[in-house]
């Protein structure tokens, strides 16, 4: 298999995904600190408030992502090429992280649905042209 540039912002997007499971584990390290964990404690059994932002956005990130990774990955098998699909690619990233961001400090719900529709726009738009490189090569 040859290399395919698609393939660096799954790779990205993988590594941003520890960056905030870092996040996560630091915030509720030190929201823990002192205090009894019960067994069979969870995450989300923490009381809500801003140090769970990076949890949630967390679990955000193994929730549409999962589409994007199925998506790019069909494309490098199809042997795409292809320069808008590795803008599209790019950009879904960075939206990704700018959301991330985003929830784990201001939270303001109106950005984050208007970052969320951005990143799905790039996804719909690989999604597409997955699908007509399939009917063009069927």
């Amino acid at each position: 298999m040859t290399y395919n540039p698609l393939l660096e912002p799954v790779v990205a997007l993988v590594a941003w995904t520890l960056v905030m499971l870092v996040w996560l584990s630091a915030t509720r390290i030190s929201k823990m600190r002192g205090k009894p964990i019960p067994d069979g404690a969870r995450g989300s059994d923490m009381e809500p408030g801003p140090h769970n932002w990076p949890a949630h956005n967390y679990s955000h990130l193994h929730e549409q992502p999962t589409l994007f990774y199925a998506i790019v990955l069909a494309l490098v098998a199809m042997g795409d090429a292809h320069a808008i699909n590795l803008i599209l690619a790019w950009a879904y990233v960075a939206i990704r992280i700018v959301h991330s961001i985003w929830q784990a400090t201001a939270n303001v719900v109106k950005v984050r649905l208007l970052l969320f529709a951005l990143s799905t726009l790039c996804l719909l738009g690989l999604t597409v042209h997955a699908g007509i490189a399939l009917i063009l090569r069927g």
